[in-house]
């Protein structure tokens, strides 16, 4: 790892990614799981909580389901904006200090939601709030990636988006029990005080090393670090660092990732990601709504059906993360969103009223959706070098947000038009098969390897 030309002088120079890669898993990097994991698990929450009681927030406000669409499309623009702004900021100052900000400020604006009046006071304050919230993954995920060993590096980020699907599963269950003693204001308080409780726990977790590295390789404070977590290793006061056969970092930053090493994997990263994430804003926000429209399904027995639901987001995000260090990543992502599309025209084919069958294919959806998008988190993550990483899974997933804005407006256009549900659910199936020709095509074009043969080095 650290090598001195003792005759010559040189400076010694020590491999900092073949150090992580060889560590074993120890207390640190437990910590860092765990504490990404709680950070995830409270966005999960903020995100996925206002979809499940959207109509009586509406009805709270005094309005209907349909006079809350303005409140659903300004919270996924804010989130685009903020996928596009903050990952590239925590490229530049750091991982920790833009998830403490983005606590700080989402945290603050959930709780004053608490109190909104109007419907244009909430979708300004969810919109606002959406900058912060959205940047979380992709920072916290970098975080994490950067921190552990390579042979464990997709276990350990499927463990924390388990922890973020948690998050939807968190406020599931709030809604099953607590809706009607809470209020639809006391879920944005809960949402509120506890990201601010949860800034200490960022005191206990370390910077990334990459990252450090990526900014100046000749920093004191890496050696410090290192030398915090194993006393044992020797460096000199004048070592430099660097990330193994890492190419030369850019000089234009992000914007790296569309020269001609990066440019198609982006494109396709980015395309597939906008169907995904718009069909999963449209059903996060819209399917409770449309099923209790549509199906005289109600919010309470929809939140247990997506409680139970929820093992099964949860078992195909831990297959996916497990499967995807021993086959092929591409095909595999390819086949789940297959199914995936298969199980959301099953939702519209099936009457809730036919709980044991609708609830299957709640699972089965579920399974595919929630273990296909870690698929896509993970390939977006670590398919660029660490002076890009937030920025590459952030911009990726801000494409994902205009979906998020796109096709959530569609589902307030066939809420309108009382579309049927049959019909609205057929439709919603085609964008899984389109990420499903995507995937598979960013497969070949990197030849079966996550980065591909251009990304080889990163």
């Amino acid at each position: 790892m650290a090598s001195i030309n003792a005759s010559t002088g040189e400076r010694a120079r020590f491999d900092v990614a073949e150090y992580i890669d060889n560590r074993p898993v120890g207390k640190r990097e437990i910590a860092t799981l765990v504490i990404v994991s709680i950070v995830l698990f409270l966005d999960g929450f903020d995100m996925y909580f206002l979809g499940k009681i959207l109509p009586a927030i509406a009805e709270g406000l005094g309005g209907t389901s349909v006079d809350m669409a303005p409140v659903v499309n300004y919270q996924q623009i804010g989130m685009a904006i903020g996928a596009f702004i903050m990952p590239p900021l925590a490229d530049r100052i750091g991982r920790k200090p833009v998830l403490g900000l983005c606590l700080s400020v989402f945290g603050s604006l959930t709780l004053w939601a608490a109190w909104a009046t109007s419907f244009d006071m909430l979708a300004i304050l969810r919109g606002v709030a959406g900058i912060f919230f959205s940047a979380m993954l992709p920072v916290g995920l970098a975080l994490l990636s950067e921190s552990t060993p390579k042979k464990r590096r997709a276990l350990f980020m499927s463990i924390a988006l388990v922890c973020f699907s948690g998050g939807n599963l968190g406020s599931g269950i709030m809604v099953n029990q607590f809706l009607d003693e809470l209020g639809w204001e006391g879920f944005f308080i809960v949402g509120g005080v506890v990201p601010l409780a949860a800034l200490l726990f960022l005191l206990f977790i370390p910077e990334s090393l990459s990252f450090r590295v990526n900014r100046n390789g000749r920093d004191p404070r890496i050696a410090e670090a290192i030398r915090r977590r194993n006393p044992e290793v020797q460096l000199a006061d004048d070592t430099e660092f660097y990330m193994g056969d890492q190419a030369e970092v850019s000089k234009y930053g992000p914007l790296a990732m569309f020269g001609s090493r990066y440019r198609v994997q982006t494109i396709l990263l980015f395309a597939l990601c906008f169907f995904s994430l718009g069909n999963i804003a449209l059903l996060a926000n819209y399917l409770a709504t449309f099923l209790y429209e549509f199906a005289d399904l109600s919010l309470e027995t929809f939140a247990f059906y997506m409680i139970i639901g929820y093992f099964g987001g949860a078992s195909g995000t831990l297959v996916m993360g497990w499967l995807m260090d021993r086959m092929n990543p591409y095909w595999l992502i390819t086949a789940y969103f297959v199914v995936d599309a298969v199980a959301i025209f099953s939702l519209g084919q099936i009457p809730p009223q036919l709980a044991v069958a609708f609830v299957t294919a709640l699972v089965v959806w579920n399974f595919a959706q929630v273990g296909g998008q870690t698929g896509i988190n993970n390939l977006a993550t670590l398919s660029y070098p660490p002076e890009m990483r937030s920025s590459g899974i952030g911009w990726a997933g801000g494409f994902g947000r205009l979906g998020g804005i796109a096709f959530p407006a569609l589902g307030g256009l066939a809420l309108a038009a009382a579309m049927p549900l049959e019909m609205i659910m057929t439709v919603t199936a085609i964008p899984a098969l389109v990420i499903a020709a995507l995937v598979f095509a960013l497969g070949v074009v990197n030849g079966g390897v996550i980065g591909g043969r251009q990304g080889a080095k990163a």
